[in-house]
């Protein structure tokens, strides 16, 4: 099936993925934001939420996407608590090549999460 904004505008080649360690399950409703750096500081590009797979994607317009610092804002106080240790995780990463896919999963649990470059 085709997605009429995604024919039109075509989406940037960069995903995530969270999963909760500790229920051994995707992280779904985590908001999700963006941001390239530029001159003048960091600019939001995108903003989700994860879908019931924990999954994001297709999120972010391909006109958006250029090589740079970029930096994923992950808002974890509404599935780890309001109180949590973390309350958010941001993760910078530099994009050299930008018709390659990147895919930037996050571990989660209370006190500790880990990424790396997926695929």
């Amino acid at each position: 099936m085709s997605r009429p904004d995604r024919d039109v505008v075509g989406f940037a080649p960069v995903s995530t993925h969270v999963l909760d360690t500790v229920v051994g399950a995707p992280a779904a409703g985590i908001p999700v934001r963006l941001d390239r750096l530029d001159g003048t500081g960091w600019r939001q590009v995108g903003a989700g939420h994860t879908d019931a797979d924990g999954r994001l994607r297709d999120w972010v317009p391909a006109r958006q996407w250029t090589a740079g610092r970029y930096r994923l804002v992950f808002d974890l106080g509404g599935h780890l608590g309001a109180d949590s240790f973390y309350p958010e995780a941001v993760v910078s990463f530099r994009v050299g090549d930008a018709a390659t896919h990147h895919h930037l999963p996050l571990l989660l649990s209370p006190f500790g999460y880990t990424t790396y470059r997926g695929s």
